[in-house]
């Protein structure tokens, strides 16, 4: 966890937009502005660290049946994307922000539906109960750290969209196929580490 922590942006300067991929969006996107938004990073504490992650439900408008972090769009009352991250977590999940302890920022990164997302890595306590809120979110699960920072499981491959052939990154976990945003979310914190 040492090594994870220290590749963090610190708590005292959050990161800003726009978001490491700003090239690449600027290409698909145009300059339109993008909404801000923050997501968890979390992960759970105890032998072996292992990363939250939910499952969207099928009918959802945006991103139905996908992997994600638990978040979404910053409300005006939410001041800053800790706060967002911290309530996002609640509504989705269940979460107790009392058991949540923030250790810092990944780069902000810019999503193909628009936002430009803030990633807020945390620790969340063993005993933290989770429960998907079932309007959104169908399960939750955890992936070991030690899975991800394991380079054979990092797979890349080339996706054709809008006529732009994208590199992306993916991982496959117990059935789960972690890939998009959240898997980019994850590789930056790799490229962060040193570990890519």
């Amino acid at each position: 966890m040492d090594a994870l922590i220290n590749a963090l942006l610190p708590l005292s300067t959050p990161p800003t937009a726009p978001g490491w991929n700003h090239a690449d969006m600027t290409e698909l996107l145009g300059n339109s502005e993008r909404e801000p938004a923050a997501v968890l990073v979390g992960f759970r504490e105890g032998v072996q660290p292992r990363l939250v992650l939910t499952v969207r439900t099928d009918h959802l408008q945006a991103h139905a049946g996908q992997v994600a972090f638990p978040g979404g769009r910053r409300d005006p009352a939410d001041g800053d994307a800790l706060t967002t991250a911290l309530r996002e977590s609640e509504e989705e999940i269940g979460l107790d922000r009392a058991l949540v302890t923030p250790l810092g920022y990944l780069d902000c990164f810019e999503t193909i539906s628009g936002f430009c997302v803030t990633p807020v890595v945390a620790k969340i306590a063993a005993e933290a109960q989770l429960y998907p809120a079932p309007d959104e979110v169908a399960e939750v699960f955890e992936v070991p750290l030690a899975f991800l920072l394991e380079p054979a499981n990092l797979r890349r491959y080339t996706m054709e969209f809008r006529g732009h052939h994208r590199p992306m990154v993916e991982f496959v976990h117990g059935g789960h196929r972690i890939w998009g945003a959240t898997a980019a979310m994850l590789f930056n914190l790799l490229q962060r580490m040193g570990r890519t």
